[in-house]
């Protein structure tokens, strides 16, 4: 896709688009978001684009991790990243106070567990909305929007299963 085409398809300015191309920026979440939702992609496969080969088993202090500062999230791919396989793990940790929407999902339908570790969770997913406490798992298809927030007094911990 040319810049033009992939700013038409992601809703993300063609300026945007190409200060994160040159890295002269970083992408936030919501952005990345975006950019999985034109591909077609989980966020974790637009990352590993690079990988070439499969490695079965990934050591934890060898796990990616991606920051959004500004939205004070830190993601961690628990599963060794290919793209032969179509479940995976994520750990995530999203600030207090804290609030990430992305306007669609990367593929129609796609299947997710939030397990919530530490801390509260509020999750709006297909114009329903949830408050997640430690121990609570929250299985949906996602066909449509969705925000991932903390109360101003908390933080949360928790792990997305994608299938």
């Amino acid at each position: 896709m040319s810049l033009d085409q992939l700013a038409e398809k992601s809703g993300v300015s063609r300026a945007s688009l190409s200060r994160l191309e040159k890295a002269d920026v970083s992408p936030t979440a919501e952005v990345l978001g975006k950019l999985c939702a034109a591909y077609g992609l989980p966020m974790s496969r637009l990352l590993a684009m690079v990988e070439e080969e499969f490695t079965p088993l990934v050591d934890a202090d060898a796990q990616e991790v991606w920051h959004d500062e500004d939205n004070a999230f830190v993601r961690k791919s628990v599963s060794p990243p290919t793209q032969a396989l179509g479940g995976e793990v994520i750990e995530c940790r999203l600030g207090a106070g804290q609030s990430i929407s992305y306007d669609k999902p990367p593929r129609a339908n796609m299947e997710h567990h939030v397990v919530l570790r530490a801390g509260r969770l509020n999750i709006e997913v297909n114009d329903q909305k949830y408050a997640l406490n430690p121990g609570d798992c929250l299985r949906y298809q996602l066909s449509g929007r969705s925000k991932f927030s903390t109360p101003s007094d908390s933080a949360a911990s928790y792990f997305i299963f994608l299938v």
